[in-house]
């Protein structure tokens, strides 16, 4: 089902009252515990920076080992000395996380995947906005920290997610699909970078007890997907 403009406005009252409900009853999870940066595996060195919002921090996962980090640091170092830094933060916008790479200084990587979005979404910001947004942290990935490959994670089907009621879900799952759409046109716009597209499937068992973050199997297929998406890109198109 999708909403029209006029229909989305007639609802915004009854939208408005949902997502106050999400927010007092969801419970807040911590970020994952562990390091956030470290060397693993063994091979050709690869300096990798994972960087976005509460997925990326591990929300819903008890260890970065088990999180999104952990997995596609563990995956990567089959076949390569994975040299990796995570910069992540619950709530963060993708215009924010300009500012949040300062707070943490200076480095080099070779690769950066990003998971960014969530937050842009229940914002509403507009698509055009967010991929200017997006555009000019790609600018600051590759200008500051001589990024020479970019792995944007498409924007989760919020409409799935079992915290969410209808029809909220319908509004803001639609407009997460408005902003995959325009993470598409900012790939295929730019030569570095690549749309990293994991299923996320209609399945919602495996999500934490939030019902709003990926629980430890959904970290693990996500880490490993996007592990084996990139050594394969990097075989076809070395760095």
């Amino acid at each position: 089902m999708i909403l029209t403009r006029a229909q989305q406005l007639a609802l915004a009252p009854v939208l408005a009252v949902q997502a106050v409900q999400v927010i007092r009853r969801t419970p807040r999870l911590p970020e994952a515990s562990g390091p956030r940066a470290g060397q693993e595996g063994q091979g050709p060195r690869l300096r990798v920076l994972i960087l976005g919002d509460s997925s990326a921090a591990g929300v819903g996962a008890p260890t970065q080992r088990a999180a999104l980090s952990g997995q596609l640091v563990q995956a990567l170092g089959a076949r390569a000395t994975v040299m990796w830094q995570l910069v992540a933060r619950t709530g963060i916008t993708t215009a924010s996380v300009p500012a949040l790479l300062s707070s943490v200084g200076e480095g080099s990587f070779d690769i950066a995947l990003t998971a960014l979005g969530v937050n842009d979404v229940t914002r509403l910001t507009h698509p055009s906005r967010w991929t200017r947004q997006t555009q000019a942290l790609h600018h600051t990935l590759r200008s500051r920290y001589a990024v020479r490959r970019i792995y944007a994670t498409t924007v989760p089907p919020l409409d799935q997610f079992p915290a969410l009621p209808r029809p909220l879900s319908t509004v803001l799952g639609r407009h997460a699909q408005k902003l995959s759409e325009a993470l598409e046109g900012v790939a295929q716009a730019a030569p570095d970078v690549r749309l990293l597209h994991p299923d996320w499937g209609a399945d919602t068992t495996g999500m934490a007890s939030d019902g709003f973050h990926p629980g430890p199997e959904i970290y693990r297929h996500w880490g490993h997907f996007a592990a084996q998406f990139i050594h394969e890109d990097l075989q076809s198109h070395p760095l």
